[in-house]
């Protein structure tokens, strides 16, 4: 059969496949070469995406109250309980938590409704929770959400700086493109990160600096940039604002708060300040902190400063998590912006949005962001609340909490291709098509839209997610404003919609694109106007704030919170492993891909391990004051005494004793709302188990009542690891079941 052009599912780099069904549910997958993003490379998840489009675990059909429904009486439902909400509580007593998994036309669709049609911005997205901080350091020194440069920038630059991104593994067909252009033309390579990560193997220096002081390290930068002659004066007198006061405050600043050795330090500041072609490329590890706006607008203020950045091989470049966390930010997914890079507290904004969609009402003010949003659901004031692609019972912070709220809504709808944690507290279950089923565009990290083109029908009853939102509209009067008949459609008045921001002077306009054949719409960077054609942003001096300057700030670094005292001395750093992808409702399909690493760990230093009595591949009891998990000891040095580090992929349903964000605080960054989850305080003790176990089964086990489990495919069914506090007791050798798994004792 002829191969599909369209493009991973994973992490923001939208690399492009070419995929070709078999005619019987499965296909074969290699990466795009004709595709820009990746040139045909892929990492080891887009590999083993032909193993994850079964339909095994999938929902099929409407469910309400955990039993099977119609379709039109499962819509009737959210229809009625939304529409009743507002009427007895007003709009915004209503949400919607949306998920960077969703199309650009499911997320605008989404949009349109709630701040649109009901009226309120409380429409959120779990691309909060990662990357929210460089939105708002965009926007309060360019006025404007735009990342400046493209991936072309890596492979012609001569400083690469990586801060908080474990590119390696996070982002790893960006890795290799470093990596082929270190080859080629030697580029020197940084890595920023507390941690020794599998990034540092292409590293000429790594600076394990202290947890959270990454802004002491940039306003050392800026200083030395000021002291050696390397600022930009010529562009800092033409086209930015605020340069005194933010040299005035990075001079107050310590680099000593860093931690890193003087020798070290001076030789990234030696580098950064005499290499012209420098990218500073940044992520989790920067966005995720109570300071993480701040951290960002220190890094911004060092390339405004010297006017690297919107040319080639210079700039600084926010890398995403997910496949469209950036095609969120355009249709304005977040609840403290409106679609187009449009301004939710700008009148004439709001009017020009308003009128375009001929809507009832329109959002005056910021609706409430991810932490805020789920603790409004707990305490009554969201009665009514939408989950769609997202599992927010695992993967928000204080993760627990977060579900109890859940329990606590009066009314939860959950659209998803299968059970989850947060499925299971629903009133209503809707079942989406997955990737693969879906049609659609996203946008990677460097603004490139590309399609996403359906290879497989859609299962049993499951439909699209924009079909199901439209769907509920026209139930609840707006029938008329909801009526696409597809995707197409949809994109075209998106891009129409954005030819009026891009007359009101916004950066965002597609508008050239409003008529383009859709299913042919080849991967294209925006904007796409008669103004501007792709490229880079700001070479020119031009910024998106009333007087066209870019803002630099004076940034004062801001630690995490000090540890509590001697009870919880440990800091917590949370990530990601290379084969496995948030909360594993697609990698866990795949047998390869668990055979990675097919359970939950902490890596601890030696030396902590030693001082605790912790073994390799023993169980430690991790705790913080939200609440413990049970974790597979690695002894490693990749940390730092004092520092843990774990990943975040594992449920309930993989291993209910490692879910990580049970242990992280709802501590927000006051500007973005991004909650910290890199730096939260635990203890470590031994799990003293007195058994463990291993089990292969053929199915996915059941009734597992250890104390510790954790299941993972592989080729011929699944394996889990058991242990348990309390030894069973020891019988004659028969067919009698244990009482831990619930299998036959040999």
């Amino acid at each position: 059969m002829t191969a599909i052009r369209t493009t991973c599912p994973y992490c923001g780099t939208g690399c492009g496949l070419l995929v070709t069904p078999d005619g019987k549910g499965g296909i074969a997958v290699k990466g795009d070469p004709a595709h820009p993003a990746n040139l045909g490379r892929l990492c080891s998840k887009g590999t083993a995406l032909a193993e994850t489009v079964g339909l095994a675990g999938r929902i099929l059909a409407p469910q309400v109250g955990g039993q099977p429904a119609t379709w039109d009486s499962a819509l009737d439902l959210v229809a009625d309980r939304f529409r009743r909400a507002i009427a007895d509580h007003g709009p915004d007593s209503v949400a919607f938590y949306l998920s960077g998994q969703m199309l650009t036309e499911d997320y605008y669709v989404a949009n349109k409704l709630m701040k649109g049609f009901i009226g309120s911005a409380n429409v959120d997205t779990n691309s909060r929770l990662c990357m929210a901080s460089s939105v708002a350091g965009h926007r309060r020194a360019f006025g404007s959400d735009t990342v400046p440069g493209t991936y072309e920038d890596l492979d012609c630059a001569d400083l690469v700086v990586l801060v908080g991104s474990n590119l390696a593994w996070c982002h790893p067909v960006l890795y290799q493109r470093l990596a082929a252009a270190k080859v080629a033309r030697g580029t020197r390579v940084v890595v920023v990160d507390p941690r020794r990560t599998a990034t540092c193997d292409l590293a000429d220096l790594h600076l394990p600096l202290a947890p959270g002081s990454d802004a002491a390290l940039f306003n050392a930068a800026l200083v030395v940039l000021a002291d050696r002659g390397a600022v930009d004066a010529r562009f800092v007198a033409d086209h930015v604002t605020g340069f005194g006061a933010a040299l005035a405050e990075a001079r107050a600043s310590d680099p000593a708060l860093t931690g890193l050795p003087e020798a070290d330090l001076a030789t990234f500041l030696d580098w950064f300040s005499s290499t012209e072609k420098t990218v500073t490329v940044y992520s989790q590890g920067i966005n995720q902190s109570s300071s993480g706006t701040d951290k960002v607008n220190a890094i911004l203020n060092c390339h405004l400063a010297s006017g690297r950045i919107g040319r080639a091989g210079m700039g600084p470049f926010s890398v995403t998590g997910q496949p469209n966390a950036m095609g969120g930010r355009e249709v304005g997914g977040l609840a403290n912006m409106l679609a187009c890079h449009l301004d939710i507290e700008n009148p004439a904004h709001r009017a020009a949005v308003q009128g375009f969609w001929a809507s009832p009402t329109i959002a005056d003010k910021p609706g409430l962001k991810a932490v805020d949003m789920f603790s409004a659901a707990g305490s009554g004031r969201i009665r009514a609340l939408w989950i769609i692609h997202t599992n927010p019972a695992v993967s928000m912070p204080d993760a627990d909490r977060v579900a109890q709220a859940i329990r606590a809504c009066d009314f939860v709808v959950v659209s998803d291709i299968t059970a989850t944690d947060t499925t299971r507290l629903a009133d209503v279950v809707l079942p989406a098509t997955a990737w693969g089923e879906k049609s659609g565009t996203v946008t990677n990290s460097d603004r490139l839209i590309s399609r996403q083109r359906r290879a497989l029908p859609a299962p049993g009853q499951a439909r699209d997610d924009w079909r199901m939102i439209a769907d509920v509209a026209a139930r609840m009067g707006w029938g008329e404003a909801f009526a696409w008949p597809d995707a197409g459609a949809i994109f075209a008045e998106y891009a129409a919609l954005s030819g009026v921001a891009g007359g009101l002077g916004r950066d965002f306009d597609i508008s050239g694109l409003h008529q383009a054949d859709y299913d042919a719409l080849p991967p294209t960077r925006w904007p796409v106007s008669a103004a501007k054609q792709g490229g880079r942003f700001f070479g020119d001096g031009r910024f998106y704030t009333p007087d066209a300057r870019a803002r630099m700030l004076p940034i004062t670094p801001r630690l995490p919170e000090a540890r509590t005292g001697n009870r919880y001395p440990f800091r917590l750093n949370t990530g990601r492993i290379r084969d496995q992808w948030h909360t594993m409702t697609r990698t866990a399909l795949s047998p390869r891909l668990s055979q990675h690493i097919a359970e939950p760990f902490v890596e601890v230093h030696p030396e902590d391990a030693r001082d605790l009595g912790l073994a390799p591949a023993t169980l430690a009891r991790v705790t913080s004051p939200e609440g413990s998990a049970i974790l597979r000891v690695s002894i490693t040095d990749a940390v730092q005494r004092g520092q843990v580090f774990v990943p975040m992929h594992w449920t309930g349903d993989t291993a209910p004793s490692g879910r990580i964000d049970t242990l992280v605080a709802g501590v927000i960054d006051p500007v973005s709302g991004q909650p910290e989850s890199k730096a939260a305080v635990v203890a470590l003790q031994p799990f003293g188990a007195a058994w463990y176990g291993f089990a292969v089964s053929a199915a996915a086990p059941a009734l597992l009542q250890a104390d510790y489990w954790a299941t993972a495919r592989h080729a011929a069914g699944h394996r889990t690891e058991l242990a348990g506090l309390q030894a069973p007791p020891i019988g004659r050798l028969g067919p009698a079941p244990c009482s831990p798994c619930q299998m036959p004792s040999v």
